[in-house]
């Protein structure tokens, strides 16, 4: 999600020419196997996720981690919520933690410790290896793919599987058509410096929103009765939209709460077992409001709104 630069903070993207929010590609890209195919095999206590819970795409791998039963195989640290000049940062404050690898005051110390000289943009999610001290990936949709296959000689729920192979077409087809509209579109809306560009954000999100609820009045989740890889990317962008998008990205042709069918499913989600101690709110919206100064120079975080995810949602007799 987000970036550190020597010189400001600007997100993990680029403006276009048209004035829109163009996100690039995350550095480090390699796997761990089990089959024993690369120099990364799965091991009990060898790796350490870096992470923020304000952001979506580390919610993911938090999520992960906790439904397949890996708090005891992989290790997690927390950065602070808010991003100063020189980026993410640990301390031990407000449910953050301090870096128990390296020490270090900023993740781009790790980056630099992992690979020396290293002067490209500092993201997270972040998979580490503890042996080597080298980082393995930061690409949350391949860390999250590791986390589901990889380790369930260590897991303790081996059997949970996000994408099953018959699903895989469904799930493939969903993740295609979420991430550019919604999971990425409300950064599109949000980071837009010209009208044109945040119109064309914000149509398509709605489209797509509209899309999403008319799928989820026919079915538990987008590919089927069991929760799966693309239900957890839609989450963690969903859990997000009331108390931060709509405002702050200006997303605000419709809460998710004034959609039946989205709103009960994010209850759904957000109820199952493992999921809710990975959405800390207060990190959430402290991080949107007060890192992103060229959208909300002052930095202050409303108090509202109350939004609780805790309520009856009826999907369990779809």
């Amino acid at each position: 999600m987000g970036e550190d630069s020597k010189e400001s903070y600007t997100l993990k993207g680029t403006t276009g020419a048209k004035g829109e929010f163009v996100r690039v590609t995350s550095t480090f890209r390699d796997w761990i196997k089990a089959d024993g195919s690369t120099d990364f095999p799965p091991e009990a206590g060898r790796y350490h996720l870096y992470v923020s819970y304000a952001c979506p795409w580390a919610n993911r791998t938090l999520i992960y981690r906790a439904m397949k039963g890996l708090e005891d195989v992989i290790s997690v640290n927390v950065v602070n919520h808010q991003l100063f000049a020189g980026g993410w940062h640990f301390d031990a404050s407000d449910g953050s933690t301090e870096d128990e690898i390296f020490g270090k005051q900023r993740l781009r110390e790790v980056y630099e410790a992992s690979s020396p000289g290293f002067d490209g943009r500092v993201t997270v999610p972040v998979l580490f290896d503890k042996k080597t001290k080298r980082i393995v990936n930061n690409e949350s949709s391949e860390i999250i793919r590791m986390l589901d296959t990889e380790f369930n000689a260590f897991a303790k729920h081996p059997d949970v599987h996000f994408r099953p192979e018959e699903l895989c077409a469904r799930i493939d087809e969903a993740n295609d058509f979420i991430y550019p509209s919604v999971n990425n579109g409300v950064y599109r809306c949000g980071f837009a410096t010209t009208q044109e560009a945040y119109e064309e954000a914000f149509v398509e999100l709605f489209a797509a929103l509209d899309k999403l609820e008319e799928i989820l009045s026919k079915s538990r989740y987008l590919a089927g009765n069991s929760i799966t890889e693309a239900d957890i990317r839609l989450f963690v962008t969903l859990v997000r939209f009331d108390p931060v998008y709509v405002c702050h990205f200006k997303c605000n042709q419709k809460r998710i709460r004034d959609y039946p069918n989205l709103w009960a499913y994010t209850c759904d989600l957000y109820q199952t077992p493992g999921i809710a101690p990975t959405v800390n709110m207060f990190h959430i919206k402290n991080h949107y409001f007060k890192s992103h100064t060229m959208i909300n120079g002052y930095g202050i975080v409303p108090l509202g709104p109350e939004v609780d995810y805790t309520l009856p949602h009826g999907r369990e007799n779809m």
